[in-house]
Order: C-alpha cells, then structure tokens, then sequence
C-alpha cells in the first residue's frame, strides 16, 4: 500500500504540472468546447497506456540484475532531475484566450492527442522511472498500477477540458500552479532520492 500511495502520488502531482498535453487540452477545449476536446483527452491516455505498457514489458524481460539496478539508478537520476527542474520554474497557464474558431472533429481530436503524447519523450522516460520503482512487485500489481495511471491520466484531462470552459476556474488553476508545482518537485525528487539510497544501501 505504501509503494502504491507513493507511486499514486507522484504520478499525479506531476500530471497537474501543464505541459504539451496539457495545453493541447486546454487550446482544443476554447476553440472546439470541451465535447470535441474529449477525442484529445482520449488519445493522450492511449499514448500513454502505450508507454506504460512499454515500460512494464520491457523490465520485465531483463534478466540481468547488473542491468536491473543500472535502469533504477538512471530512473532515480530522471526523477530528482525532474524533482529539481519543477522546484525551479516558472509557470503560466496564460493561454492567449483564443476565441473560438469551430468545432474540430472528434477523431481529428484523437489523432492530435495521440500523436502529442507518443511524441513527447518525456513520457517515456517518466514512466520508465516510475516502472523501475516497481521492479518487485508483482505482475498483477503492475498491471492495476498501470491501469490506474492510464485511468487518472484520461479522468484529470477531461476534467481540465470541463473546467477551462470557465475563466473562474482558469483564473484560479493559475493560482493554485506554484504551489502544486512545488509539491510535484519536492515528492518526485524525495522518490528518486529514495531510489538511489535504496541501491547504494543494497547488499552486494
């Protein structure tokens, strides 16, 4: 329950972090509404079920305990990089207020969602860090980790494309941002940190 509290977190703390796919979400719901902008929703989750699935699979067919720790001391390095660069930024969600310009096919919506996430490779390396946390679990429990990050990914996208409709809600995200952005730095970087003390302290 731990490893998955921890894991949980950090896993959402930085999805609350805008970023490409955030963006996209938010631009695709004030120029197509938010209807239109769930195709976006959905293909970012599909990317990144993708990527979770890949991370998955592949530390699981590494035989090589050398190799193994060699993975979890890099994901450990990513994570406290990561830690350290959301500890030191700047954020803005001021998105220009483009007006609306029509409504885009949903399927397009999806093919933009799916293309900005396997894209984006940053997402590759976040879940692979988070993948060589979970090394000792079993594979029923990386499979419900999966889905269940697969899950929030979709369920905080549609809920940033209902609420952008509204200027209220932007006007406070905007404010809410740096302190999230603090906390995402601060839990990632205490995971990573914990990762590579965990190697360093591990026998042989």
């Amino acid at each position: 329950m731990e490893q998955f509290l921890a894991v949980a977190v950090a896993h959402f703390l930085a999805l609350l972090i805008p970023g490409v796919d955030f963006f996209l979400v938010a631009r695709t719901t004030m120029t197509s509404g938010w209807r239109s902008a769930s195709g976006t929703c959905v293909g970012i989750a599909c990317a990144n079920a993708v990527f979770v699935a890949g991370a998955f699979a592949g530390l699981s067919v590494i035989t090589s305990p050398a190799v193994l720790l060699a993975v979890q001391g890099a994901g450990g390095v990513f994570l406290v990089v990561m830690g350290v660069a959301f500890l030191r930024a700047r954020v803005d969600v001021d998105l220009g207020a483009p007006a609306r310009d029509g409504r885009a096919p949903w399927t397009r919506n999806l093919g933009l969602g799916l293309a900005s996430g396997l894209l984006n490779p940053k997402n590759a390396l976040f879940y692979v860090s988070l993948a060589a946390t979970l090394t000792a679990a079993s594979a029923g429990a990386r499979a419900f980790y999966g889905a269940w990050m697969v899950a929030v990914v979709l369920a905080w996208d549609l809920f940033v494309a209902v609420a952008l409709g509204s200027e209220r809600a932007l006007a406070r995200l905007a404010r809410l941002l740096p302190w999230l952005t603090r906390a995402a730095g601060g839990v990632l970087g205490l995971l990573g940190l914990g990762m590579i003390v965990a190697l360093v302290a591990s026998p042989g």
